[in-house]
C-alpha cells in the first residue's frame, strides 16, 4: 500500500506531518480519526481532521496536495448523501440548518 506524508493544521496535532495511507484513486480520506485514549481509564476523545485541499494549480485548478485541518466539533460526516436521504437534523434547529 501506498502512503503520503499529509501535514495536520490546528488542534493537539498541529504541526505534525504523518504517513496516512492513500486509497486505489491515490487520495487520502476524507476524514482523520485520531482516538486519544483517557488518562483516568474512561472512554478515548476521538480527534477529528477533514481533508482540505493544500493549493491548487493554475491553469486547471486542480489540487496540488492535501492537508488535514481540525474539526473540534467532530461532526460524523461519514453518511452517503442520496437524494432519498432524510436531512440531518442538528439540535436547536431545522432539519439541514447550518447554524450560521
Amino acid at each position: 500500500m501506498k502512503s503520503e506524508d499529509t501535514p495536520f493544521e490546528g488542534g493537539p496535532m498541529d504541526g505534525r506531518v504523518l504517513p496516512v495511507l492513500v486509497g486505489p484513486t491515490g487520495n487520502p480520506p476524507k476524514t482523520y480519526r485520531i482516538p486519544v485514549p483517557d488518562a483516568a481509564g474512561g472512554p478515548p476523545t476521538v480527534l477529528v481532521y477533514r481533508r482540505v485541499p493544500r493549493g491548487h494549480s493554475r491553469r486547471l485548478g486542480l489540487p496540488k496536495g492535501w492537508k488535514y485541518e481540525f474539526d473540534p466539533e467532530g461532526r460524523s460526516g461519514g453518511r452517503l448523501k442520496w437524494p432519498w436521504s432524510k436531512p440531518e437534523t442538528r439540535p436547536g434547529g431545522k432539519p439541514g440548518d447550518t447554524g450560521g
